[in-house]
Order: C-alpha cells, then structure tokens, then sequence
C-alpha cells in the first residue's frame, strides 16, 4: 500500500529542479508579454458549480469532467475550461460595465480524458481575455500576443493557423440540415475525418453544390491568397463575411510585422461550440498537439446575463515546456550552484556571507557542518547535486576555504576580501 502510494494518479506528474525551475521561468516571460499589454491579472476558483460548463455552454462534454457534491448535494466540477469561468466571472463582478475589460490568468484546468489519449488530466494554462470589443483590431491584437508570448517563451519556429467558424455555419445554416446532422458533421470535420463526411452527407438530401463545398473543405488551407479562392465556392452573405474578417485581421498582422508567423484553414473547427468567429491554433515541433488555442466568443456572457463580444486564447503551458525541451531551447534562470558550509562556532560570519551574497542576487544553501559526515561527504552532495563551489566557513571565521566541486581545487580566502567595507 505504502508503494502505491507515492505514485501519482494516471494523467498528473510532479515536476521538480530544473523542469520546475523553467516552467516558472516560462510562465513569468509569458505574463510579462501580456502585462506589457495592459492586462489585468483574474483568479477564479479551482472548482465551479457543473452548470458553469453544462452543454448549454459549448464547453466539453460532461464524461470530461471531474464531478463531486458538496454537503449541499450540489453537483460541483473541477475547472475543465477557462473561457466560461471567465465569463461567469466578468457577468458578476462588471455587469453594467460598458468598458473594454482586459484580463490575463495562469491558472490549472482539469479534463478527464481517457487513458488511451495519453494526455495530461491537469494542465497548467496562461492566457487572455478581451471583453467589450468585436473589431478585427481585438482579434488581431489576440494573435499578436499569442505569438509574442511564445517568443517570449523562447520558442522560434511555429505557426498561429486561423479559422472562421461563421464559414462553415453559413454553409450549415444554407444547407437545411437537422441539428442532430449538423453536429455529426461538426464532429467529423473537427476530428478531419472527410470519409466520415462524405459518408454522412451521402445519407443527406442537400444537393450537389453545397456537398462539394463541405468536401472541399480540407483543401481550403493555406495563405491568405488561397483562402480567397473560397469567395467563387459560396454565395452564402454569412461565410463571405467571415472570408472577409480573416482579410482584415492578415492586413493587420501585416502592420504588426507578424503575418509571416500565420497561416488560414476554412476546415478548422473546436471542440468548444461557444466560439463565434475567428479560432486559432498554434503548433510547433515536438508535441503532437497544438500549444494554443483560442478564438471569438460573442454570446457566451449572455448565458450568465451580461451582453458583451469577447475574444480570448489560452496557451497550455506543459505541451510548450514539452516542444521546448525537445528543441533544446531553455531560457536563462538564476540557479543555485554554491552552499555555504559551516562550523557551529563560525555561525555569525556565515551568516554574514550567506546575506552577503543574496542582496547582490545570488543564490546559496546554507548548511550546518555536523561531525558527520565528513568534509569529503559534503562535497561529493554537493558534486551530485549540481552545485561548482562550496564555501567552507570553519573556526572563528576569519577564512573562508573554497572548493571547487568539479576541479577539486581548493582556496584559502580571508572573510574581508567577500565582505569588503560591511566587515
């Protein structure tokens, strides 16, 4: 029993040392783009009441959720998506807030997915929201945090891809199709599954035209150039209108000087059914996932009684961390390579050293020399802890004795030459 329990649960880890070190380190570039920005961190709760996230909502579906009661016997959730509680949030606290809200979080989600999947069940997510403003300027400044955020991250080769789901619901809408189809075919095009939506449509009354506009669909990926060729596949007001909105956010990403970083798919779609709009995804190397997603989401405050447009995207902070190390890429942290050794009777000076050090911003262990183990013993801890250099304070503390771990080497060095004019 003892042995089963100091492993973890299927779908969480722990982190430690130096992986701990650089998510932090990550998650503080990440938060300092965004507050450069000008938004404002927002905590919510790790747990919300389940209609929060009910299907109502578009979030996942209720098999992904971790539910309990409380001792009200109500059915509570473990946070599975950030956008609705955001939403929730922002209805409560700004209801007759007219004001253009910009908020920013690190927070953890939590999905039960299945085993098979092979994806964490807790995540750790940093984002952003924008309430109040339905332009393309809102929807490109998205993107452009997006992919100043992961630079930041020190990231260099990935792509943002964008979508419109007005797109495909225009063609939908055109279509006539039952709502029961429609979210068949949702599926089948989210999960890219075209022989599923030949099949499907096959079984459907709609004619040949619109069936051939909905198998084109994959094809419809790439430059902006090549998004623009769908204008000639449609009539539809709706899908032409949401050609028209990506146009305008690609000349903004121009101005930006970002445009380089994005690419178009008509055929994107989310798993999240509030989206109104633009969707967004961002893939890089070493991860089979994406390490962004994000898009517009009009309507779903209304389901929480404030009527207001919003634009948002969260970047799952553990797939980045996973495509970074299997890049190579790490950013610079302020690591702990020297411990500070002392007798009992040389306490006060070491002290002195150990303070000495940390108001110039260097980072020490102070460890109390006990008989045993022996001076020996202490340098091999502090070789195999990754540390270069032990300062030995012994006797009065007059001398520090220098080690360095990896040469062996050792120095005699009065206290006064480390600290100067406070001796």
């Amino acid at each position: 029993m003892a042995i089963q329990l100091i492993h973890t649960p299927e779908g969480v880890r722990d982190i430690y040392g130096a992986e701990c070190r650089q998510k932090l380190k990550v998650q503080e570039q990440i938060l300092k783009t965004l507050y450069q920005y000008g938004y404002q961190h927002i905590e919510t709760p790790s747990f919300e009441y389940f209609d929060i996230f009910s299907r109502d909502r578009g979030s996942v579906s209720s098999r992904e959720m971790f539910k309990f009661f409380d001792r009200d016997n109500s059915t509570l959730v473990l946070k599975p998506d950030m956008t609705p509680a955001i939403a929730r949030c922002v209805s409560k606290y700004f209801p007759e807030e007219n004001s253009l809200l910009r908020l920013c979080y690190l927070e953890r989600t939590y999905t039960n997915n299945t085993s098979y999947q092979g994806r964490l069940k807790e995540t750790t997510q940093t984002g952003a929201e924008m309430i109040g403003d339905d332009s393309s300027d809102a929807d490109a400044e998205m993107i452009a945090m997006v992919i100043d955020c992961l630079k930041a991250s020190g990231l260099k080769d990935f792509q943002v891809e964008l979508g419109q789901v007005e797109f495909y619901r225009g063609l939908v809408e055109e279509s006539g199709l039952d709502e029961e189809t429609q979210e068949q075919l949702w599926e089948l095009i989210e999960n890219k599954n075209f022989f599923g939506v030949e099949e499907l449509l096959d079984a459907t009354s709609i004619s040949q035209e619109q069936k051939a506009v909905f198998l084109k669909l994959p094809q419809l990926f790439g430059s902006i150039d090549r998004i623009r060729e769908a204008r000639a596949m449609t009539t539809n007001k709706r899908a032409l209108f949401a050609i028209e909105r990506l146009e305008k956010v690609h000349a903004i990403m121009e101005n930006y000087g970002l445009s380089d970083y994005i690419s178009f798919d008509l055929g994107m779609l989310s798993k999240y059914q509030y989206y109104t709009g633009i969707i967004f995804k961002a893939y890089t190397y070493g991860t089979g996932d994406y390490i962004v997603t994000g898009g517009r989401y009009d309507r779903l405050l209304e389901q929480f009684g404030k009527s207001a447009p919003a634009v948002g995207f969260a970047i799952v902070v553990d797939r980045l961390l996973m495509a970074l190390a299997s890049q190579g890429i790490s950013l610079p942290v302020n690591e702990t390579n020297t411990m500070i050794l002392f007798d009992v009777s040389a306490r006060v000076p070491a002290i002195r050293l150990a303070k000495h050090f940390r108001s110039h911003s260097f980072s020490v262990q102070f460890q109390r020399k006990h008989k045993t183990p022996s001076l020996e013993d202490y340098l091999k801890t502090a070789a195999e802890s990754g540390l270069s250099n032990v300062l030995y304070v012994a006797g009065d503390g007059l001398a520090v004795q220098a080690f360095n771990v990896k040469t062996g080497q050792c120095d005699q060095i009065p206290m006064s030459e480390y600290l100067g004019s406070e001796e």
